[in-house]
């Protein structure tokens, strides 16, 4: 990734030159942020960067009016969560340069830009379909080959949706992170997405009446046939299919999602590793679960999105048609 010498959330020299801080110090105070997060930011501030450089106004610091003109150009061919990421990315690479009290992305010429650009074209963002339950015990009979890679996949696919992980929490899963209990697992996760603090969390992932499509099941079966007593749990292979050390990519979880979904006749692109955890959660407000018991699982911080799932689960619950249609049964 190129990244440029005015992107100072990666190299920030009033950190590095600081002759009071300590080698330490300096190397945790460049770590603030997540490395994906910094990455996301370094891509939209190079994107910036370019539009400035091609319209020869100066990008850092910049002033209101080149954010204005820059966004509603950025408007014509991308969604209003888009430019408003973009905005945040400016935003913190001024305030990393020292720009803080006077950052042009706060001045009210942006705030109404940004305001008419989601007027205009609204923020609903089209994820990537969900992985129901129901569609589960679909994907539970793909897996009775028995082979190593079957195995292993069967429990990255169950233990994702069950525990509504991400793809980058469910790769960083280590053997030391978990613990079997009579009632089922328990999975620790050191840090998160939502948990930038490193407070740690703890999974619970009840055994399933049905070993046939019991996540914890699965894992231990995966366990059991690779060998594995540390390290990471979910691994890829070497050429003769003996596990590796270290542990899966977060892509891998991507495109085993798919490999699975094409298999049961479903078009792939629709489907990424976050439809596991969608799925859960959009599972869930179909069962009737409050909003809170699906941020336990989930560890949304924010009931927000949480509530965008439980809509989406109740589109047909909840629809007046079903009770203007009555107990009629549709007959083909």
């Amino acid at each position: 990734m190129n990244v440029r010498d005015d992107f100072y959330l990666y190299k920030n020299d009033k950190i590095s030159q600081n002759a009071k801080l300590s080698s330490k110090s300096k190397r945790r105070m460049n770590k603030s942020k997540a490395d994906n997060t910094l990455k996301s930011y370094s891509a939209d501030w190079n994107d910036f960067t370019d539009w400035c450089s091609h319209h020869e106004v100066a990008p850092l610091p910049c002033t209101a009016e080149t954010i204005v003109n820059y966004i509603n150009d950025l408007a014509d061919h991308a969604h209003a969560n888009t430019v408003s990421r973009r905005i945040t990315a400016i935003s913190e690479n001024h305030i990393a340069a020292g720009f803080q009290s006077n950052n042009p992305t706060k001045d009210g010429m942006v705030v109404n830009a940004m305001r008419a650009i989601r007027r205009e074209k609204g923020t609903f963002q089209h994820g990537k379909a969900p992985i129901l339950l129901e569609t589960m015990s679909l994907l539970a009979d793909l897996f009775d080959a028995g082979d190593l890679v079957s195995i292993r996949d069967k429990a990255i696919i169950f233990l994702g949706f069950a525990g509504a992980f991400r793809r980058s929490e469910l790769v960083g899963i280590d053997m030391q992170d978990i613990t079997f209990t009579p009632q089922g697992m328990v999975i620790f996760i050191p840090q998160s997405k939502g948990d930038q603090l490193g407070r740690g969390s703890q999974i619970a992932v009840p055994y399933a009446p049905d070993p046939h499509v019991c996540p914890v099941t699965a894992v231990q079966d995966w366990i059991e046939a690779a060998n594995i007593k540390y390290g990471p749990l979910f691994r890829g292979f070497k050429r003769n299919l003996e596990p590796r050390d270290t542990q899966l990519t977060d892509k891998a979880v991507a495109l085993i999602v798919k490999k699975y979904m094409a298999m049961l006749g479903m078009n792939p692109d629709d489907f990424a590793g976050h439809s596991l955890r969608r799925g859960f959660a959009t599972s869930a407000a179909q069962h009737d679960l409050d909003a809170l018991s699906i941020m336990r699982q989930t560890r949304h911080k924010s009931e927000k999105m949480v509530h965008r799932y439980i809509e989406q689960g109740n589109l047909f619950r909840e629809n007046p048609l079903n009770r203007m249609y009555g107990s009629s049964s549709r007959k083909d």
